[in-house]
């Protein structure tokens, strides 16, 4: 009973550190549950609660603590534990270890125990980009040794079978968890934006729940933009309708050409090239009235190739280098529209770019883990998520 006492009164203590430190963080550990078990030698989480040995708890200073408590809560609140899908759990718990440990070594008045994975060259990026990157990287990265991420069986099942912590959590577990992590960053925003100290949110945490986002990308909303003719307060419009997006189709009289150019360098895998030629299948059917001419390119630009929502696509050419000028310079000698157009380049982002930009605004669709999107010259850049 004494033990358990004291063990409560750690907790409580670093929680309130933690208040201190970060108001967004403290409000996200409130909707975990904490215990004590002796079923582990560190700590680990099934996606909601966590769990700590009580022998490993009392070992650690205070800042050491502190950053494990928050190790854990934000794998809960990152959702990693159903985020994980099918992916091969080890390499998705060192990737996730990657992004959370390195988000706590940045943030100040918090450490982390001996033994935690630290890949500063990846921390930039998200779990399921750091993931991808791991699967074709021979270095031989260890598991951190303070998180098993997922609890052991008896706490991670509710039935007890253990089964659930796969990866493969049942649906309504799944929107459960979901909706719980949901509320608990809407209270940790409000609560982050109203404080006078650290009142911003984190811009890992910004980046990890774009993750959670679907990957394949709203086509009809990204070209949307560039229908420079159409009204921006929807007057006139049933109102009923808009958030089904059939306020598009009642456009007269507006077209937007698109020009695609898909990255076929040596360094595309297949896996990626299937995730870029989705990408164009889907710009197809973003609008009846869309012009689209496709072009494969490497250190070469191939095609050009017609295309609408009927069309086959054609099968890919390149296999090289990568340059982006080839592109830019046929879409110049080609282009037969003086309407609205957009360019559209989807690539790992490594290659050669112009050293001017294009007349044309430019969308770069990028691969997990492809250049930092903030390395792009010109243009928007956006990331797609592994599936």
């Amino acid at each position: 009973m004494k033990l358990e006492i004291e063990i409560e009164r750690i907790i409580s203590a670093s929680l309130l550190r933690l208040r201190i430190k970060s108001p967004f963080f403290a409000t996200l550990a409130l909707f975990a549950r904490i215990q004590a078990t002796q079923m582990l030698p560190t700590a680990a989480t099934d996606g909601k609660d966590i769990f700590i040995n009580p022998e490993f708890l009392r070992s650690l200073p205070p800042p050491q603590l502190d950053g494990l408590l928050l190790h854990e809560v934000l794998h809960a609140a990152l959702l990693h534990v159903i985020r994980r899908g099918q992916r091969e759990p080890l390499l998705w718990n060192i990737a996730a270890d990657i992004v959370v440990n390195g988000a706590i070594a940045q943030t100040p008045g918090f450490d982390l125990p001996p033994g935690g994975i630290r890949q500063p060259k990846l921390e930039h990026l998200s779990a399921e980009e750091i993931y991808e990157i791991l699967l074709t990287n021979t270095t031989d990265y260890h598991l951190c040794e303070i998180d098993l991420l997922n609890a052991p069986p008896s706490h991670a099942s509710e039935s007890g079978d253990g089964s659930e912590t796969s990866g493969s959590l049942a649906q309504s577990k799944y929107t459960a968890l979901e909706a719980h992590w949901k509320n608990a960053m809407e209270q940790a925003i409000v609560i982050a934006r109203s404080s006078n100290s650290q009142g911003s949110i984190p811009g890992f945490m910004e980046r990890e729940l774009g993750a959670l986002t679907p990957a394949q990308l709203n086509w009809r909303s990204y070209l949307w933009r560039y229908l420079v003719q159409t009204p921006t307060d929807f007057t006139g419009f049933d109102r009923r309708f808009i958030g089904r997006g059939l306020y598009l189709e009642a456009l007269e009289g507006e077209s937007v050409q698109v020009f695609v150019a898909v990255d076929t360098s040596g360094s595309i895998s297949s896996g990626q090239m299937n995730m870029f030629l989705s990408e164009v299948q889907g710009i197809l059917n973003a609008y009846h009235h869309l012009i689209c001419q496709l072009y494969y390119a490497d250190a070469e630009a191939y095609g050009l190739y017609n295309l609408d929502a009927k069309s086959e696509i054609p099968k890919p050419v390149g296999g090289g280098g990568t340059s982006f000028i080839p592109f830019f310079e046929k879409v110049e000698a080609n282009r037969d529209w003086h309407g609205t157009a957009i360019c559209v380049y989807l690539t790992d982002g490594y290659g050669w770019f112009p050293e001017e930009a294009p007349n044309l605004p430019v969308l770069w669709v990028v691969t997990p883990g492809g250049l930092a999107l903030e390395e792009f010259p010109f243009g928007e850049a956006v990331r797609l998520l592994s599936h």
